[in-house]
């Protein structure tokens, strides 16, 4: 499917949007490539696949909750001004 301009400025009106005509080539060119890719979808072979409503029906891949502090502890704080062993030292905020 093609796209003329007299359709190009016809969605332009019904979406409210303003065109010069300088710009009706660019979004024909736009438009036509949109409307490409559809035409490509459509060409997709889903017979065999359930349709799927919402992500309610797919269940999350979930993993084991463990407890690290990623093993790279001098790598962080390198580049802290001060520190105390394995932590950052900070300016009193609260007196």
């Amino acid at each position: 499917m093609s796209l003329d301009p007299a359709t190009v400025r016809r969605i332009a009106h019904l979406a409210r949007i303003h065109i010069g005509e300088d710009e009706i080539p660019r979004l024909q060119t736009e438009l036509n490539g949109i409307l490409g890719w559809v035409e490509q979808l459509a060409e997709i072979d889903v017979t065999d696949i359930p349709p799927l409503t919402g992500a309610v029906q797919m269940a999350l891949r979930t993993r084991e909750d463990v407890v690290s502090d990623g093993g790279i502890v001098e790598k962080i704080l390198a580049n802290a001004p001060e520190r105390a062993g394995d932590y950052f030292v900070v300016p009193k905020v609260v007196e």
